[in-house]
């Protein structure tokens, strides 16, 4: 099988064939990967921005779809030749052990799901049959910047009809945030980036309002002009950037939630003025929405049947494995939404 490792942090990542275990163990899945998303978490992953990485060399990857080859003993949730979608969030079935590949003289190690390879050794409850008819193309959304969008604003926002919502970052997250939020008639719904290709693309995706904040000398201002001078009833990061977080607490109303879906580097501080916490102002840090997956991903496909919710637009450009080091590079510029690794 051929896959992308990560042998050294900060370092691009190296494109080789691995061995994949001739028996399964209990509760794992072999899957063959169609399509692979990217998302920042991956990015965060090579440049260690939690600190020290202790499992290299390693996979990458935590949303993909493909089709079931093999089961281990134990697995009752997917049969062979089942569609997938392969994701982070646990959901039904066994948490098996870890998957380990043979790389030469080396181990790689692997977690509960990866998919920079076109070959995975899963664990059952990190995947999720789909109909045999959904394209599996956009499948790989359903693996994490889809259903986070969709439970941060149900789950730990809870928006109301008619709340004021402001999203820093309108990649592939923001964007399906912005849906969501329109889906439940929040409003206003104001996004902000620094690049007005993705804020045009997150305009078709229910944003009333939309600013770059690098040609905003007022950001906060013109905010409150919209949503009123005590500020916001929800406003979520997806940056991670601890100047953004400060700014989104401060413009969040007195009673409002300021949900982080971004994750600063370690060792970067935000000062906050606590003393509205003590009170019913919020601020929590969300785990992609609590989102379970065989519960959130068929409730979806049905929305997404019967037209009352689009992926249209969201995926913007496609590498195959061998040009990963290219699609993490144009990620990183901001100037993607989001990026499919096609193994096909």
């Amino acid at each position: 099988m051929k896959a992308a490792i990560l042998l050294e942090s900060n370092k691009p990542l190296i494109i080789d064939e691995i061995e994949y275990p001739n028996e399964l163990d209990y509760g794992q899945v072999l899957v063959k990967l169609f399509y692979s998303g990217i998302c920042g978490a991956q990015l965060n992953e090579i440049h260690a921005i939690k600190g020290e990485d202790k499992f290299l060399p390693h996979l990458l990857g935590h949303e993909g779809s493909g089709i079931v080859l093999k089961i281990g003993p134990g697995v009752t949730t997917s049969a062979i030749g089942d569609h997938v979608v392969l994701h982070w969030r646990p959901s039904s079935g066994i948490q098996a052990k870890p998957a380990k590949y043979k790389w030469g003289n080396k181990t790689v190690n692997a977690g509960w799901v990866t998919t920079f390879n076109d070959h995975a050794v899963i664990s059952e409850n990190r995947l999720t049959v789909i109909p045999y008819d959904f394209d599996l193309r956009v499948a790989p959304l359903f693996g994490c910047a889809v259903t986070t969008a969709v439970r941060v604003i149900n789950n730990d926002a809870k928006v109301k009809i008619g709340q004021s919502v402001v999203i820093f970052g309108m990649g592939g997250v923001g964007l399906n945030l912005a849906q969501a939020a329109s889906m439940v008639s929040a409003n206003p719904i104001i996004g902000i980036d620094i690049k007005d290709t993705k804020l045009e693309s997150a305009n078709k995706f229910g944003l009333t309002h939309s600013f770059n904040s690098l040609k905003e000398a007022n950001l906060s201002e013109k905010i409150k002009e919209i949503v009123g001078d005590n500020g916001a009833d929800v406003i979520i990061d997806t940056t991670g950037n601890p100047r953004i977080i400060e700014q989104a607490y401060e413009l969040t109303n007195s009673s409002g939630k300021t949900i982080l879906v971004g994750v600063p580097k370690k060792g970067d501080n935000v000062n906050i003025y606590t003393l509205p916490l003590h009170f019913n102002k919020q601020l929590t840090g969300s785990h992609g929405g609590d989102s379970v997956p065989d519960i959130e991903i068929p409730r979806l496909i049905k929305l997404i049947n019967t037209k009352k919710m689009t992926l249209d637009g969201i995926i913007t450009h496609e590498f195959c494995l061998d040009d990963i080091n290219i699609a993490l590079d144009l990620m990183r510029k901001g100037d993607s939404g989001r990026i499919l690794i096609n193994f096909n």
